[in-house]
């Protein structure tokens, strides 16, 4: 069922839930960071619609810096600019922005403890015609090995909006992953978000119904992922689904409550499986409890063009490969 304790979209299963791209809902949410607080400032890579960062250039022009396809020298200005007492949040595609500029993010800025707001826009394999070139699948890995640097996946728009509300309050540098394509909004104003913590959506009603399941999802997939519990459940068949948004910081105490009260879990993330949100739980649970975990994402290639749901499904992604996932571990448990 759904955690009566989240504040869900009445909508959430509907044909009438409209569908945002996280990427407007950033946008937004920096136009509100601007208002909240005047040294927000904010840089793009000559992609400010893209990255939805026009909102705060109408807004707020003197803050604005459009700096041209020139990632590494932005990142550059970015840390000087912190050091003056503004916060630069800095947009870009995420191929290019950690891929492009990840030394200098690690030495001008992490390294220097210099607080920078970074935005990785049109993440992940649903980036569809865009092709391999564009799609990032290793930005969680770049951003999560560095120390002064905390990484969001925001599951929705509203998410998206409260991440960067959230990041400007925040004593480090934040990366917010953010997609391009849109998805449900299942999450309403009332619903918490914060860095470093995990939301439970989805558990069974009574704890002895429980299959023993957990499935810990990130970003664009955790609608579907939602699905597929809601689907499981008409079967006979109760897990539990983990909104973990917060990749670094990882929200500790959540995980491993949630790892002791089963027999395996699942980690489905849009992104290389290789260094990803499932090696960070693996990691910590390794150390603290360890339990049979299968890895849901991109195994060790490339994307490619093609449209959004096609690639998810070419990929293994999609809803069938959740349902099929939890039922084959089921089976071998």
């Amino acid at each position: 069922m759904l955690n009566p304790e989240i504040q869900f979209n009445p909508k959430i299963f509907t044909e009438e839930i409209e569908k945002i791209s996280p990427r407007d809902g950033f946008g937004e949410g920096l136009v509100l960071a601007g208002e909240m607080d005047k040294r927000v400032v904010a840089l793009s890579a000559d992609v400010t619609e893209s990255v939805r960062m026009h909102l705060f250039k109408s807004r707020f022009p003197e803050r604005f810096f459009q700096l041209g396809i020139a990632e590494q020298n932005m990142i550059g200005i970015a840390s000087g600019l912190a050091a003056t007492n503004k916060i630069p949040v800095v947009g870009s595609y995420a191929v290019f922005s950690p891929g492009r500029n990840w030394e200098q993010i690690r030495t001008t800025v992490c390294y220097n403890k210099q607080k920078v707001i970074l935005i990785g826009s049109h993440s992940g394999l649903n980036v569809g015609p865009d092709g391999a070139s564009h799609q990032a699948l290793e930005d969680i890995g770049l951003m999560r090995v560095l120390p002064n640097m905390s990484v969001i996946v925001p599951a929705d728009s509203l998410e998206a909006r409260k991440a960067i509300l959230a990041a400007v309050k925040y004593p480090d540098s934040v990366y917010v992953r953010l997609p391009r394509e849109k998805s449900p909004v299942f999450t309403t104003e009332q619903s918490v978000f914060e860095i470093g913590k995990s939301q439970i959506l989805w558990l069974p009603e009574k704890e002895e119904q429980f299959s023993g399941i957990t499935i810990f999802v990130c970003g664009y997939l955790v609608y579907a992922a939602l699905e597929v519990a809601k689907e499981l459940e008409s079967e006979g068949i109760l897990i539990t689904v983990i909104n973990n948004s917060s990749i670094n910081p990882l929200d500790t105490e959540l995980v491993l409550k949630w790892a002791q009260k089963s027999k395996a879990i699942i980690t489905l993330e849009e992104h290389q499986i290789a260094t990803g949100m499932g090696s960070s739980i693996a990691e910590f649970l390794s150390e603290t409890h360890p339990l049979p975990i299968k890895f849901m994402g991109v195994k060790d290639q490339f994307g490619e063009s093609g449209q959004a749901e096609e690639l998810i499904e070419k990929y293994g992604l999609d809803k069938k490969a959740i349902k099929r996932t939890v039922k084959e571990l089921l089976r071998n448990l």
